[in-house]
């Protein structure tokens, strides 16, 4: 039981033990309410450049699964690595039981390079986000110097540092081909793309997929600030121009609401946790979706032709848009119902 310390820079400090990897962690301190999927969260892309205070207190007692792969993709990871910078608990389980188990979580993050601190009181640090919003911070174990400044990931652009670095296809030639911006996609959003009759085409951020033959777009959930993102703006803007159906996810919802000229803006400490409920605009249709953002959509700023199309309802933010036209669309959320992809299809 090596001490360490969780430091916020307004420098309040929680006490705890080191687990996992055993170095400095620096990153934008975040919290996540999901009760299970530790896997998951921490290799999602959007958690790029964060530290994760998990609120659930038990974790680590079901371990790590296999990285068993279908078409080429995870069927128990969202992405090929670890994406948070460090993971805060209040209870780390050295001892897990599963019947799908390879590995224990601290030997996974030791094998991934990721610190961990256990024994904070993860609800204390959690109201303290929700009361004053995220926090720079860093985990530090005993015998490392603390930064005197914190590393902020608001500052770097890192969509570029999740997406794919080059053209990927899936699925079968001459079906209808979709173009899948990747800004940090998850496994769980392509498993369901492959399974469809389409041709999936994945290419990197940043790529002028307007050069391709396409009959859709599909731009994709990913980690930070959308305003680093101009290039896949501009992308998304000429396809629009030719009509192309466009349905964006998550990181999408914001860069096809820029591409329409609306604005975006930071929340407070985020949606992060599978538990947030929207609203279909102008029906009392309500749903329980997950969510992982901390950037939002002011859709006072949409303009005549675009209309939101999810709400939150728990603070009212914005959690999709639409085009009158119905060829453009997103939400904010992961969009696991099915009906969005189909409606998506159906426009191609």
């Amino acid at each position: 039981m090596k001490e360490a310390v969780l430091h916020l820079e307004n420098g309040l400090e929680f006490q705890g033990y080191s687990f996992g990897y055993e170095f400095l962690a620096e990153g934008e301190v975040v919290f996540c309410t999901s009760m299970v999927g530790y896997p998951e969260s921490l290799t999602d892309p959007t958690y790029e450049g964060q530290i994760l205070c998990i609120t659930y207190p038990l974790i680590g007692n079901y371990g790590i699964p296999d990285d068993n792969k279908e078409n080429g993709i995870s069927l128990n990871y969202e992405s090929d690595k670890i994406h948070v910078k460090g993971v805060i608990v209040l209870d780390y389980s050295f001892n897990y039981s599963h019947w799908n188990a390879v590995k224990s979580l601290d030997q996974w993050l030791k094998e991934n390079k990721i610190p961990g601190i256990y024994g904070v009181d993860t609800r204390e640090v959690t109201k303290y986000l929700r009361d004053n919003g995220t926090q720079l911070g860093a985990i530090v174990p005993r015998g490392f110097n603390t930064p005197t400044k914190f590393y902020n990931p608001n500052l770097e652009n890192q969509v570029a540092k999740v997406s794919c670095p080059e053209v990927i296809k899936y699925g079968k030639e001459g079906s209808k081909r979709v173009v899948l911006v990747d800004c940090g996609v998850k496994n769980s959003i392509l498993r369901k793309l492959v399974n469809k009759d389409i041709e999936l085409v994945r290419v990197p951020w940043d790529y002028d997929f307007n050069t391709l033959e396409y009959d859709g777009v599909i731009v994709s959930n990913g980690p930070g600030n959308p305003d680093f993102c101009a290039e896949t703006i501009k992308n998304i803007q000429v396809a629009m121009e030719k009509k192309k159906p466009v349905f964006g996810i998550c990181m999408g919802n914001q860069l096809l609401a820029k591409a329409a000229g609306a604005t975006t803006y930071k929340l407070p400490y985020g949606h992060r946790s599978n538990n947030q409920p929207v609203r279909m605009a102008g029906t009392e249709r309500c749903f329980i979706t997950s969510q992982n953002h901390g950037y939002a959509v002011d859709h006072s700023s949409l303009g005549s032709d675009w209309e939101p199309y999810f709400i939150n309802m728990n603070d009212g933010s914005n959690e999709g848009i639409r085009h009158k036209s119905g060829l453009f669309f997103s939400v904010q959320f992961h969009p696991e119902t099915n009906f969005l992809f189909d409606d998506f299809l159906n426009l191609l």
